[in-house]
């Protein structure tokens, strides 16, 4: 992630994973404003924080062409990545992932944002993180933990 981005888009999962963990502030820390769909937000279930921004997707016919491949929430991140442009995806789906590398958007995970975070200091280690996670349903290789 080396150049700014003009929106960061994230998914559920995403939201999730660092809620459980008690972490979700790290997105804002890494990033300041974030973006997400309506879509996302309602299966997060959860009040979303005020730095945390909810845009709708326009082409909502695309959104369901996607949707023939992954899941509304992840569809709704890539169909409006695609509208923003320069935008930047945390998408932990695998699906997703090869979705949005087959349409040429930027994207990152969950773990690449508290890598993120660790580089920016704004987290002193990054093992402490990871072992909450291996607390959760997150699937994490041994080799992504190393």
């Amino acid at each position: 992630m080396p150049h700014e981005y003009s929106i960061v888009i994230a998914d559920t999962s995403c939201f999730i994973l660092l809620d459980k963990i008690n972490e979700l502030y790290l997105l804002q820390k890494v990033f300041g404003l974030v973006t997400t769909t309506q879509d996302i937000a309602d299966e997060f279930r959860k009040p979303l924080p005020e730095w945390v921004k909810i845009e709708a997707v326009t082409n909502k016919d695309y959104q369901l062409l996607l949707q023939l491949e992954i899941d509304n929430g992840e569809a709704s991140a890539i169909a409006l990545a695609i509208e923003a442009q320069n935008a930047l995806l945390i998408l932990d789906d695998n699906k997703a992932r090869k979705l949005a590398a087959r349409l040429n958007l930027a994207y990152t995970g969950t773990l690449g944002v508290i890598l993120k975070a660790k580089q920016a200091g704004n987290i002193p280690f990054i093992k402490p993180i990871l072992q909450k996670i291996q607390g959760t349903n997150f699937r994490l290789s041994e080799k992504n933990y190393r």
